[in-house]
């Protein structure tokens, strides 16, 4: 391990004090750190995506900052700032290691009390890697790819009015499941079925397995239910003829304005998100403390 990117989240009062003395510790043994202020800003974030079409390809070209080089990341946030490091670092295989300063902590899962011993361990390579699968949307438009964005969490399809039905048409693997008239979809990986997922009405999904949850929002139909395809399929949904406009929103954070006709296809793609300490029985234990679930009586 020689170099290392650090993502500073400005709103967090403790993340810049907190880099400074990381920075001192890696540099003592040898390791080159270079530090990253991210503001949660979309644009800034749309820098960071791989970003398809002619004119797209242009407008990120001098903008466009790699992760790559790196052999790991620290994020000093919450778990959104961990789903912006992990969406650029994950085509690289590099790792992020995240600390939490946030306030739910699903996926930046080492306190910062904790941080010296945990990296010293990662250091080591005495802590343990877990493997995350992302989700990946590509829009078509007028037979060309327009835009294409991973997540870590999901991919939404929603009206920018609050409470306006939207139409879709929705396949997977062309077999078509027919229209759906709802505020929105939400397409997540399993990491993020805890997430706007859960609160859509979507099953809690181990992150360990791989597959792509189709939640809709606010459902014009009873009928409508949550359902989970295997991560080798493809979900193709078209954008059909609404009274509103329809946006796409990658982790809640990348946004693309969508057009009547335009076909959004999701899969998960080859590589994925690679989390220090984010282990199955932290996740587990998540639940219980973050969102008070619980099995017994007492729930």
């Amino acid at each position: 391990m020689k170099k290392c990117l650090i993502v500073v989240n400005t709103f967090k009062t403790l993340a810049l004090p907190l880099a400074r003395s990381m920075e001192t510790f890696l540099e003592e043994k040898g390791v080159e750190c270079e530090r990253f202020e991210y503001d949660g800003s979309s644009e800034r974030d749309r820098a960071y995506e791989n970003t398809a079409g002619e004119n797209a390809a242009a407008e990120t070209a001098t903008e466009k900052k790699s992760f790559s080089g790196y052999d790991f990341v620290v994020t000093l946030g919450g778990d959104g700032t961990v789903l912006f490091a992990s969406r650029g670092a994950a085509p690289w295989g590099i790792p992020v290691f995240p600390v939490n300063l946030g306030e739910f902590g699903f996926l930046a899962s080492i306190s910062p009390e904790k941080w010296q011993e945990g990296l010293n361990d990662f250091l080591c390579g005495n802590s343990s890697v877990t493997r995350r699968s992302l989700v990946e949307a590509e829009v078509i438009r007028g037979g060309k790819t327009v835009f294409r964005a991973s997540a870590l969490n999901d991919v939404v399809l929603s009206s920018r009015g609050a409470a306006r039905l939207v139409n879709f048409s929705v396949a997977f693997n062309h077999a078509l499941l027919g229209p759906f008239k709802a505020n929105g979809l939400i397409v997540s990986t399993a990491t993020g079925s805890t997430a706007y997922s859960a609160a859509a009405g979507g099953p809690i999904i181990d992150p360990s397995l791989d597959a792509m949850l189709l939640t809709p929002i606010s459902s014009f139909s009873l009928s409508a239910r949550p359902l989970l395809f295997d991560a080798s399929g493809e979900i193709a949904i078209t954008l059909m003829r609404s009274r509103e406009n329809v946006v796409l929103s990658a982790d809640g954070q990348v946004n693309f304005d969508l057009c009547c006709d335009d076909v959004i296809i999701l899969t998960i793609p080859p590589y994925k998100a690679s989390l220090v300490g984010a282990s199955q029985s932290g996740f587990y234990a998540a639940l219980q403390s973050k969102l008070n679930w619980s099995g017994g009586p007492r729930a």
